[in-house]
């Protein structure tokens, strides 16, 4: 299975692995999936910390890290079709790094690993 990880998933796995769920434990966990991270989610991620939302290095070496141990297969860039695609998404999210996300997951075929439902409404698969 192809799934991207959503920015808070990706932080419960590397810090807090006991607020995923068990069926997201076991997809990270299972190297037959290709575990994919956007290029959104590190910078989400950096505007928190920058913010003062959290509280972590977040610096290439942590990010690579993590990346590695978590055994994510590659980082998402953003892509024009990406953009194209997150204008067509009813106004259903508030979150622009979550609609970007649900956007690169229906361009690439992606499932979304997030404890967040929400994102079912744009045709995302999500898994939880």
């Amino acid at each position: 299975m192809r799934l991207m990880l959503d920015t808070h998933a990706f932080l419960w796995a590397v810090g807090l692995p006991s607020k995923l769920s068990p069926k997201a434990v076991d997809l990270i966990a299972d190297d037959g999936n290709e575990l994919f991270l956007s290029v959104a989610s590190l910078w989400e991620i950096v505007l928190k910390k920058e913010a003062g939302k959290l509280h972590l290095p977040a610096t290439a070496d942590y990010f690579r890290a993590h990346l590695s141990v978590l055994g994510v297969r590659d980082l998402l860039p953003i892509q024009p079709a990406h953009i194209y695609r997150l204008n067509e998404l009813p106004p259903v999210h508030r979150d622009p790094f979550d609609r970007l996300l649900a956007a690169q997951c229906l361009v690439e075929g992606l499932a979304l690993v997030s404890a967040d439902a929400m994102l079912r409404e744009y045709g995302v698969e999500v898994v939880w």
